[in-house]
């Protein structure tokens, strides 16, 4: 069982979040801490993306705080969501099909060759491989050699690489939160299992870890704990062993709240 630090990883309090008229996000208050799977739930257009986009800074919330280490933040935007070690898995993995594993892992960070071949950027990539094959070793990721090309890859090793690049980020840091969004979508049985291998392997390692997805059978296999959203409100948030299939479906249709 992993062991789930008390203090949140990530904070929101008071979260709203208004387009014009349109208001997608309600006074939702959401947290998460070391270690700990939350799956975030909700129908279409519940604000589900919308709340994720306010974690990751892609978008600043019209009320509500954050707060990442118990520390409140402002100007908050993804580098600075970066820099305090919250990372997003976007659904479209934002990988380079042309590069290989490894440097897509170190993308924008790739080691250079000693001095004065430094001057002119040359990446040394003897080292780049074998610093990726020993973070991909820490996270237990052995589905492909880091020289692969991505374009070679199956739906599941994409996925896994991208999952890793964020995890590699946040090594370096010493932990943080990732945040990711609908990891098994069209993904097959085996590679659905890939995946949701890596994510329990990450919670074990400490990472705080926001899942948004609508596979059930997942979301039941990994969290700790559930978050349902409706219409933008926090409609339940309770502990997995709280909650059942037809329960889960009741919140996310309105049918019932637990909040």
């Amino acid at each position: 069982m992993t062991r789930i630090d008390t203090r949140p990883a990530l904070a929101l309090k008071g979260i709203s979040k208004h387009y014009g008229y349109v208001k997608a996000l309600d006074d939702v208050d959401f947290h998460v801490a070391p270690g700990e799977i939350v799956s975030l739930l909700g129908d279409n257009g519940a604000g589900k993306s919308t709340l994720l986009k306010v974690m990751s800074g892609a978008h600043a919330p019209s009320e509500g705080t954050i707060e990442i280490e118990g520390k409140p933040v402002s100007r908050y935007n993804p580098s600075l969501a970066s820099d305090l070690g919250v990372e997003m898995v976007y659904q479209d993995l934002s990988l380079v099909d042309g590069l290989d594993i490894s440097t897509n892992l170190q993308l924008g960070r790739e080691p250079l060759l000693p001095f004065p071949l430094s001057l002119f950027g040359f990446v040394d990539f003897r080292r780049m491989h074998a610093v990726s094959r020993e973070q991909l070793g820490k996270l237990g990721v052995r589905t492909a050699p880091p020289e692969r090309m991505v374009e070679m890859l199956s739906g599941g090793q994409r996925q896994v690489t991208a999952i890793s690049r964020a995890a590699v980020r946040l090594f370096e840091r010493g932990g943080g939160t990732i945040l990711m969004d609908e990891p098994t979508a069209a993904l097959g049985y085996e590679q659905t299992k890939m995946v949701e291998k890596l994510i329990c392997r990450m919670a074990q390692a400490g990472f705080a870890i926001v899942l948004v997805t609508h596979n059930l059978p997942l979301c039941m296999d990994v969290s700790n704990r559930i978050v349902v959203l409706n219409r933008g409100r926090k409609v339940a948030d309770v502990a997995r062993a709280d909650a059942d299939h037809n329960r889960i479906v009741s919140w996310i249709t309105g049918a019932a709240t637990a909040a």
